[in-house]
């Protein structure tokens, strides 16, 4: 230091980072659905009829000659031809 001026250097800085925490609400949306889905269920219903045939098997001991009634077919019961029903 003699008769030199000294030199001066820019400062060094040490910085000490502290966190300190603050909530901050996020919201986070739930919506909840309910579907009632419809769908087709098959509901078996079933419509009895009853009919009444008279078969005529004509007199005791001559049975039944050529098709006749029964050969011709009743009405939704084709499958039955030249049968007697039993």
């Amino acid at each position: 230091m003699h008769g030199c001026k000294p030199i001066c250097c820019p400062p060094q800085y040490c910085v000490r980072d502290f966190y300190t925490q603050r909530m901050v609400p996020v919201i986070h949306p739930i919506v909840n659905i309910n579907r009632q889905n419809i769908i087709d269920v098959p509901q078996h219903v079933y419509q009895q009829t009853t009919r009444t045939v008279v078969v005529d098997q004509g007199f005791a001991g001559q049975g039944v000659q050529g098709q006749g009634f029964l050969g011709q077919g009743v009405q939704g019961y084709q499958g039955y031809t030249n049968r007697l029903f039993y």
